[in-house]
């Protein structure tokens, strides 16, 4: 589907009552929801995208910004009222969109999110050594420091972790320099009036757990689950607690 100045995959499965809405993290693409979609396809209607990119979204040659992508999806599928469900990037996204359109959406699942306008969230260190592997064309390098910062909770070969954030990998570069930050959503958190659940993985970085933990503080009423067995992949880790998230959320509405 054509987005403003660009192009994204985007699948609806179609149905009724309020859509549910799945956002990717940048650590992979939307096949991250694959562990809970069966379920939620039998119950609901739900639609999931790649951002520009990742997955099968072309990548960017113009700037973006993925708030403004997000809205174009749900004006592409006609939805007025939906429930967000982001990981990550995607819980960025997420927040983005229910602060700038609040009356469409019902319902909010963030799942180790992160947060534009949130102090301390970005690792220099950890940029730094990103770049210089990439620079040197190490993409096993590149592979091996992402599944040690952000998949820590898995056993080795962690071989589907490894084949996601295989394949983010590339988005990371490519995207660089279309991609525009949204505005700073931390200082209005308190404006979120909907339902809201915040999932933490106490094996994610120390920087996402203080922000997990900053943000459900800041969320009126935030429903906060705290996972000591998960890291920064909760779809892989905990599919059933992601599962229910979505489903108990959607049964409030």
């Amino acid at each position: 589907m054509q987005v403003k100045d660009g192009e994204v995959w985007a699948e609806d499965t179609g149905g009724d009552g309020v859509p549910v809405v799945l956002l990717h993290p940048g650590i992979a693409d939307s096949r991250c929801w694959e562990p809970v979609l069966p379920e939620l396809v039998g119950r609901h209607r739900v639609i999931r995208y790649d951002a520009r990119g990742f997955g099968h979204s072309p990548s960017p040659t113009a700037s973006y910004s993925l708030a403004e992508d997000l809205r174009a999806v749900l004006d592409h599928f006609g939805v007025e009222r939906a429930v967000l469900v982001g990981t990550s990037m995607g819980g960025v996204t997420a927040v983005s969109g229910a602060l700038n359109e609040p009356s469409r959406v019902a319902g909010l699942v963030l799942l180790v999110p992160g947060v534009t306008g949130y102090p301390d969230l970005e690792d220099p260190e950890l940029t730094a050594q990103v770049a210089e592997l990439a620079t040197a064309g190490d993409m096993g390098g590149l592979l091996a420091l992402a599944l040690e910062t952000w998949a820590a909770a898995g056993t080795p070969p962690d071989d589907r972790a490894a084949e996601w954030l295989r394949a983010a990998i590339p988005a990371w570069f490519t995207t660089y320099g279309h991609q525009t930050e949204d505005p700073p959503a931390f200082p209005r958190l308190g404006e979120l009036a909907m339902p809201c659940a915040l999932l933490l993985g106490e094996k994610d970085t120390a920087r996402t757990v203080r922000c997990n933990e900053d943000m459900a503080a800041a969320i009126p009423d935030c429903h906060l689950v705290r996972l000591p067995d998960c890291d920064h992949l909760p779809t892989l880790r905990a599919p059933e607690v992601v599962r229910d998230l979505v489903l108990e959320m959607s049964a409030k509405l």
